[in-house]
């Protein structure tokens, strides 16, 4: 349904893309559409714009559908010693006006039966009540006449 992860470079970075994290919150094609045109196949191109401006635009992501890398620390991911351990993250919770409720860190959502749902550091709950996929956001609250 949302298809896999994809990734674009610049040679300097590269942005990674997960269409099943994305909310369409807009920041992306709304501040930046010279990178970020969803009319474009494929629909994210890494020299319309400064390293800097797109960076600044995809950590405005609010879900983490967008990340980016340093492409040097990726050839040093590369090298590092298996089992090296993650810092621990604190837990951010995010009310995004006339959207959803979204979750960073660490974290368990479990639900009405009691079984978690599932394991995840990012995690956009529905904010509207109108998701086909709830408890969490499935963008319905874009659609016109959704308000939370």
């Amino acid at each position: 349904m949302y298809g896999k992860p994809r990734k674009y470079t610049n040679g300097e970075i590269t942005v990674y893309w997960k269409p099943s994290e994305c909310i369409h919150a807009t920041y992306c094609y709304s501040e930046l559409i010279e990178v970020f045109n969803p009319r474009k196949r494929p629909w994210i191109n890494m020299q319309g714009a400064s390293t800097e401006e797109i960076i600044k635009i995809v950590n405005k992501c609010p879900t983490d559908a967008l990340t980016y890398k340093w492409n040097k620390d990726i050839d040093k991911e590369k090298c590092m010693p298996v089992g090296k351990k993650e810092p621990e993250i604190i837990t951010e919770i995010k009310i995004m006006e006339n959207g959803p409720i979204i979750i960073k860190g660490s974290f368990k959502i479990i639900g009405t039966d009691g079984k978690e749902l599932r394991q995840m550091k990012v995690a956009t709950l529905c904010g509207c009540g109108n998701s086909g996929n709830k408890p969490f956001c499935d963008g319905t609250h874009n659609k016109r006449g959704v308000k939370n």
